[in-house]
């Protein structure tokens, strides 16, 4: 239909000055005075293949642009929305070649979403190009940058490295975010073999029972209740040298007490001579309690417990309202009867 049009002169690579309302651009050069009255205004769109321009004339026409123009002219098309400045054809030409991204292709696409100001599009080239840079590398595209846009090539090996410091630093977050987990939930544990006993150890004034099931952090406090055995028999637990293993029991004892909100009817060992000797000693404790790294761990595992208590809570209440739900679907099972009226 367009192109059959008399308005449309394809051929020359022009298009009508009544379709220039839509962009900005055409608009400023349409207004502009002729040089001669009786002059026919054209604008000639140069530069770019002539289908391109078919596909171009057609959306300032309908609106719209079909797939397979996208495919075919998408990065011609980017260009002329960016220079003629139409918001809507530039929108879709991003998403499109976003998702039409290749090895072969990306640092054209890469290029050109700079100079057309595109920065989604520039991004998602990036991360591209940062995924796949030993293949990306070996490209005629690669090397062309390397050999005549220097800067571009440093934003992109910058952008790569700040990537991966960025991966290793979550990588780093996620282990050290597991560890304090852990430790809350050793400390738990421990709370729970002293005040109540589990499968192997308890409290002395409680009867052992060997039919109890394992607790729900069974992996944990089954190991520390070898760890606890171990320290109630080991001969280098008072030694200078001591015992790498009742080291580590000591350590969790006192990470304990620097958490214990409760330590006067707490039943965990040494708990409150841990906070009298902090208290009471203070040139010789002072060291290790002002240690930043101790202060570091314990705020660390307080803020895991926070962390657990409220995925806790949130997951109590899921479960309340799914069980609310639950309790509702029975009205399903109702039908009501339909009322009959009588006749006077």
């Amino acid at each position: 239909m367009f192109i059959s049009s008399p308005l449309a002169d394809f051929e020359s690579r022009r298009i009508p000055a009544s379709l220039a309302s839509i962009s900005p651009v055409l608009e400023h050069v349409i207004d502009r005075p002729r040089k001669k009255r009786t002059a026919e205004k054209v604008i000639s769109i140069l530069g770019v293949p002539s289908d391109a321009v078919v596909s171009f004339v057609r959306f300032l026409y309908s609106s719209r642009c079909s797939a397979e123009h996208l495919e075919k002219h998408g990065i011609h098309l980017l260009a002329l929305s960016h220079v003629y400045m139409v918001p809507q054809l530039k929108a879709m030409c991003t998403k499109d070649l976003a998702q039409r991204l290749t090895i072969e292709s990306v640092v054209d696409v890469l290029q050109l979403a700079r100079l057309c100001n595109a920065p989604d599009l520039y991004l998602k080239c990036m991360k591209f190009v940062a995924d796949h840079f030993k293949f990306v590398e070996k490209t005629e595209g690669w090397k062309f940058i390397q050999d005549h846009d220097p800067w571009l090539e440093l934003d992109i090996l910058q952008f790569i490295d700040e990537t991966e410091s960025r991966k290793q630093r979550n990588r780093r977050i996620r282990k050290e975010r597991k560890l304090y987990l852990e430790l809350h939930e050793a400390m738990e544990c421990l709370e729970h073999i002293c005040s109540e006993g589990c499968t192997i150890v308890g409290p002395s004034n409680v009867d052992p029972k060997k039919e109890r099931e394992p607790c729900s952090h069974y992996s944990t406090c089954h190991g520390l209740q070898l760890l606890i055995k171990h320290f109630a028999t080991c001969k280098k637990r008072t030694n200078s040298v001591g015992c790498g293993r009742c080291k580590r029991m000591w350590q969790l004892l006192k990470l304990h007490s620097s958490i214990c909100d409760h330590s006067e009817c707490c039943k965990v060992p040494l708990c409150r001579k841990f906070k009298q000797r902090s208290s009471t000693s203070p040139d010789e404790n002072n060291k290790r309690k002002d240690d930043a790294q101790w202060k570091m761990l314990v705020r660390k595992v307080v803020s895991a417990k926070a962390i657990s208590s409220l995925s806790l809570t949130n997951k109590k209440l899921s479960d309340l309202e799914e069980d609310r739900m639950i309790g509702h679907r029975g009205i399903g099972s109702f039908r009501l009867q339909s009322v009959r009226r009588y006749r006077s």
